[in-house]
């Protein structure tokens, strides 16, 4: 860590109380700015402030004064100094609309100067535009013309100042999202991905708060033991798998030189029954589909090579949909699930029917529907669990091994999408896999188109 980063606070309650404080100081620092630089002194000759404390000076002398002509005189030698003011009769005023902003400005720091009185609401006709009216006596009164340099905005200090901090507290938010927030919505992320792709294994950078990293450090390590136990669990079972095929290719051989024909069925049945189990098991556990690039394709052409595939084994196996449909996904995987899901439909119906088409919002529905003996509502939830098996509700055939709706999950899933299971009247099951659309998720990284 550089010395700076040492030196700045590193638990979140620390960081946050300094990001209001921060903030706060800078609306302070900046309305003081703006003060500065658009606000002037109160030592200028044009400034409010000069201009009240001169109209409460003569104000009083004037009334000091003893008679019109002394009051003359003074009022002249003024003039004469560059200063505009009269006397005035206040019989002569009428009601009108004065200069507001001078008439703030200049009066209000009379407010605290009792014995004089700044007359609103009332004007001079025959005088300035702009003009300020201080009473002199019952009768009369001193108008001044004064050039007074008003304030620039047509926005009070007050709700300037609030404008500011509000503003200034906004920007240290936003970088406050990006410092604190920003982090932690990472370690979502990466909570979130995890095991759905190779790069979801990567280590994640320390950075944020101290409780952040803390959580990234407990993260990474949870990632590697489990990322650890499945590569454990890959090798044991591999190993199991390669040293079972020894035993079992033996037991094929020797069983089919058994002379007695219902002996020797029965036991090459048994035996490609645990081959296919040993099979199924590993397809379910291997782990290289998802390292497996996305590669765009023609859906059509890719949905029809698995119903030739099936038909050509005489199952009836149809396909409905659009000629051309471009979507990018990983093809091996998809086309294992899909496989999947119609070979579980061929072992209990005569007719299957493929159907490719998009809903409202653009996401890919592939439609495979049968006309078997269909699933018991309640059981519709569970048969995507490993190694479960509707024994009766799908008719005698029951040759599976519970894993092939479990693997066509995995992989929908791992595209973004989801499968759902549906009764078809009058008998039959629809099951629907939909899948994202391109925009919502990770563009492409195949090397090139491929076809179906």
């Amino acid at each position: 860590m550089t010395f700076i980063q040492r030196m700045l606070p590193q638990n979140i309650t620390t960081q946050i109380t300094g990001l209001v404080a921060v903030s706060v100081s800078l609306g302070i620092v900046l309305l003081a700015a703006i003060l500065w630089f658009l606000y002037d002194p109160p030592a200028r000759d044009d400034s409010p402030f000069y201009a009240a404390a001169r109209i409460t000076e003569i104000t009083r002398i004037v009334r000091a004064a003893k008679g019109a002509t002394e009051i003359d005189a003074i009022l002249n030698a003024i003039e004469r100094s560059g200063l505009q003011v009269r006397r005035i009769n206040l019989a002569d005023l009428a009601p009108g609309r004065t200069d507001a902003l001078s008439a703030r400005l200049a009066t209000h720091p009379l407010e605290s100067r009792r014995d004089i009185e700044i007359l609103d609401g009332v004007r001079d006709p025959a005088g300035p535009p702009s003009q300020i009216i201080a009473r002199l006596d019952d009768s009369h009164g001193l108008m001044f013309n004064l050039a007074v340099r008003t304030w620039p905005m047509f926005i009070p200090p007050t709700a300037l100042l609030l404008i500011t901090v509000v503003f200034s507290a906004l920007l240290m938010s936003i970088y406050a999202v990006r410092w604190v927030v920003a982090p932690l919505a990472a370690v979502a992320s990466a909570a979130t991905s995890f095991g759905r792709s190779q790069q979801s294994y990567d280590a994640l950078s320390r950075r944020g708060p101290r409780e952040i990293t803390q959580v990234t450090d407990a993260l990474n390590e949870m990632r590697t033991r489990i990322r650890s136990l499945l590569n454990d669990r890959t090798r044991m079972l591999a190993a199991i798998s390669h040293d079972l095929r020894t035993p079992l290719t033996r037991l094929r051989l020797r069983a089919e030189q058994i002379q007695q024909d219902s002996l020797r069925a029965p036991m090459l049945r048994d035996i490609t029954k645990i081959g296919r189990m040993l099979d199924d098991t590993l397809e379910y556990l291997r782990d290289d589909a998802k390292s497996e690039p996305l590669t765009r394709v023609d859906l059509p052409s890719f949905l029809q090579t698995i119903c030739s595939d099936f038909s050509d084994m005489g199952h009836a196996v149809t396909y409905a949909g659009p000629e051309h449909l471009s979507y990018a996904c990983h093809p091996r995987a998809l086309s294992r699930a899909v496989t999947n899901i119609v070979e579980n439909a061929v072992k209990h119906a005569s007719t299957i029917n493929v159907s490719l088409g998009t809903n409202a919002g653009d996401a890919i529905e592939i439609d495979v529907s049968d006309d078997g003996p269909g699933i018991p509502a309640p059981l519709l939830d569970q048969v995507f669990q490993p190694f479960f098996k509707v024994d009766d509700a799908r008719g005698e055939n029951n040759s599976g091994f519970g894993l092939g709706l479990s693997i066509a999950l995995e992989i929908t899933k791992r595209h973004g999408g989801h499968i759902e299971m549906r009764p078809r009247l009058p008998t039959g099951l629809q099951v629907l896999m939909l899948l994202p659309p391109e925009g919502s998720r990770q563009a492409p990284t195949g090397d090139g188109p491929a076809s179906g």
